[in-house]
Formats: C-alpha cells, structure tokens, sequence
C-alpha cells in the first residue's frame, strides 16, 4: 500500500528549505511518497522526489498526514489543508515559541523516524464555525482553530460592539475588538489580549474583550454548545472578522458574527504523552524552581517537569 505525506514548511529562511529537502530525501527513503504545495517546490531542489500539488482544500486528500516545518503561522496554513481530508498534522517548529508544534528542530529526526514507523498518537482539537451577516444576508461562513476577531479597522477609532450568548445581551461596550477562542487558542491571540489559559481537553467557548472601556469586560469561558455573538454598532465604525490571522471578512456598521462548535475538528499528531502542564512550562518557560511535588514513599518530594 502506498503511503504519502504532504509538506507544508515556511521557506522564507535558507536553513528551512535544506530541513525541508532532509526530511523530503529520508521519507524517500523510507518509502513514503511526498506531496508538496507548489508555492514550497518551487523553492525546493527540483530533483527532489516529490508531487507538485496545488494549495487548495484537496492538497492533503488520501494522505497519511501533513507534515509542518516553522512557526505556528506555517501550521495554521497547514490545517486548512489537513482539515477537509481529516489528515493529521505534525508540527515542527523552526520558529519562535512554536505552541501548536510538537517538537522542535532538535527532535526533528526522531519525528520523523515516527512518521516512518508510523508510531505516533492524535489528538482532536476543536475548533469554531464562524458565520458573518450584513442587515440578515450571510455575506461569509468559514472556521478557525484558535479563534474569530473582530477589530476596529481604523486605528484611531473606537470599536462599538454588543456581546451576546445564547441569543442573550450580555454587555456593550467600546474596545479595540473581541475574540472567540477555542481552548487550543487560548495561549495564542486570547493569551495576549489577557484571557485565561484553557487545557486542550477542556470543552468551551472563549470570549475575550480587547482594550475594552467598559466595568465589565471580563473575559467569558462558555459552554461548547452556547452559540456567542458579536454585533458591530450601526451607528458605529466598521470592523473587520479576521480567523487565525489568515481570513478576513469586512464588517460594516451593523454587521454581525456568530460563532458555534465547528463541525469537523483538526487533528493534532502526538509523540509522546507528556501533559499539557509540562508542554506549558517549557514553552513560555515558566519558573519552577523549588517545585517538591507530592512525595513519594521512601523520598522527600516528587520529581519536576520534564524540560
């Protein structure tokens, strides 16, 4: 039976095309065919054994799995391929923090020895469906594995939004944007705009208020089921709905966003079973020091996260 493996990799660094044709010869090698999108082979040895393949939703179609090289934003690109076929995603991260990787580029070869061994375990993520309507007319549908924004788009206005939940008003208020975040973006955009880190395992909603002028504006963890809603005043300023930093809808005064529990989750490849605790504290490289944790017959203390 043939296997195949779709590479998506940053190529904007000389060191990531030469990573990029390592990986490409060992899957070779190993007898596993390779797709690679065409904006990526063009930059690549052309003598690479590889299928040139359009970016579109059916690049990933019958693969094994979808193989990232960079940062988080390379991986964002890559699930919207991955998503439509149901194909797993293997990050590897070449840039900075790199959340959503699995490894980094020192655990490169040993990733890849496990997509070849076929040793490797998936996680589910949810992710959210997002619709956008002008006075009733649906004027864009699309998803977001970390989350929906919606901004001012002008710089030196103040954004007008009403916040709603489950077809309820919960505030109004002026802020530079809302966004709705699934836990898996809770440590991306939501951590930045002050909400609460969310464990992957966790069902829920985020709704996290961005420079808001108001008393309450405290960010809101909902169920997965609640349908949250954001208004753009129609007296107001338009506003535009970004998803994961790559799709962008333009809302004007009146517009409207809805965002529910996506319908098709991405599926995350795992190759070890750490916890997520762990995958926090070396990420954002959390002070542990001094940590005893619970003790253990015979000795003093527990033993402290793998770093």
């Amino acid at each position: 039976m043939t296997r195949e493996a779709l590479l998506v990799a940053h190529t904007g660094y000389e060191d990531n095309l030469r990573t990029a044709e390592r990986v490409a010869r060992r899957l070779a090698a190993a007898g596993v065919d390779l797709r690679v999108p065409r904006q990526e082979a063009e930059r690549l040895d052309p003598n690479l054994p590889m299928t040139v393949v359009d970016a579109g939703p059916g690049a990933a179609d019958g693969a094994e799995i979808v193989i990232v090289l960079g940062g988080d934003g390379t991986l964002l690109r890559g699930a919207e391929l991955a998503r439509p076929a149901g194909v797993p995603l293997l990050g590897v991260n070449l840039g900075r923090v790199g959340f959503l990787a699995e490894c980094d580029r020192e655990g490169l070869d040993d990733a890849v020895a496990a997509v070849v061994a076929g040793d490797y375990g998936i996680d589910e993520r949810m992710t959210i469906d997002i619709t956008a309507t002008v006075n009733g007319t649906t004027v864009a549908r699309t998803w977001a594995l970390n989350e929906a924004s919606v901004e001012k788009s002008s710089r030196e206005r103040i954004l007008e939004v009403v916040l709603e939940v489950d077809r309820r008003p919960v505030s109004s208020f002026g802020c530079d944007g809302v966004l709705c975040a699934t836990p898996t973006g809770s440590t991306a955009y939501a951590f930045s705009a002050g909400g609460p880190l969310v464990w992957p395992d966790v069902d829920a909603l985020l709704v996290v208020p961005s420079n808001a002028h108001a008393l309450f504006a405290r960010p809101l963890v909902v169920s997965p089921d609640s349908v949250v809603a954001v208004e753009v005043d129609a007296h107001g300023h338009p506003a535009v709905l970004c998803c994961d930093g790559r799709r962008t809808v333009e809302l004007p005064s009146g517009g409207r966003i809805e965002v529910v529990r996506g319908e098709v989750p991405v599926l995350l490849v795992r190759l070890q079973d750490n916890p997520f605790t762990d995958r926090l504290v070396r990420k954002f490289e959390l002070p542990v020091h001094g940590w005893r944790g619970p003790a253990r017959r015979g000795q003093p203390g527990g033993v402290g996260p793998e770093r």
